[in-house]
């Protein structure tokens, strides 16, 4: 495995602190949301930057394997990431909606698929948590 890349996250007080990345780009205060009994307001949260995280990969792996074959596409992605409670603990789950146009259903449902097994957070994630796929072509 050859390393492209580490980027470096500091949490300070956890779900109700802050997040900071070395760079100063990332600089956020979390809040639990509101249906978890956290404050509401302008404040993120874990799920939504994992959420971010994983939309931004996805849709840079579809965009690579339909290059790879020979389609030019821009999806739109969104990840809707769900903090669910379980016997013993917590645990998340995805639901990505994959949204094109200038595709046929099929090539889009492939193209999901083959960034599915592309995508970085889909590899890790894969085994661990359910990541369910809705394609829409347009």
């Amino acid at each position: 495995m050859e390393a492209l890349y580490t980027a470096h996250v500091t949490s300070t007080g956890g779900r109700a602190g802050k997040v900071t990345s070395s760079d100063g780009v990332i600089n956020l205060e979390l809040r639990p949301p509101k249906e978890m009994g956290g404050p509401g307001g302008d404040y993120s949260n874990p799920e939504q930057l994992f959420a971010a995280g994983y939309a931004a990969c996805f849709a840079g792996a579809y965009g690579h394997v339909a290059l790879a074959k020979g389609f030019r596409v821009r999806p739109e992605i969104t990840a809707n990431v769900t903090l669910n409670k379980v016997s013993d603990g917590f645990k998340l789950s995805v639901v990505m909606g994959i949204r094109t146009t200038g595709l046929s259903q099929k090539d889009a449902e492939e193209l999901a698929q083959d960034a599915h097994a592309f995508c970085p957070y889909s590899r890790a994630t894969r085994g661990n948590i359910e990541v369910k796929l809705e394609i829409t072509a347009e």
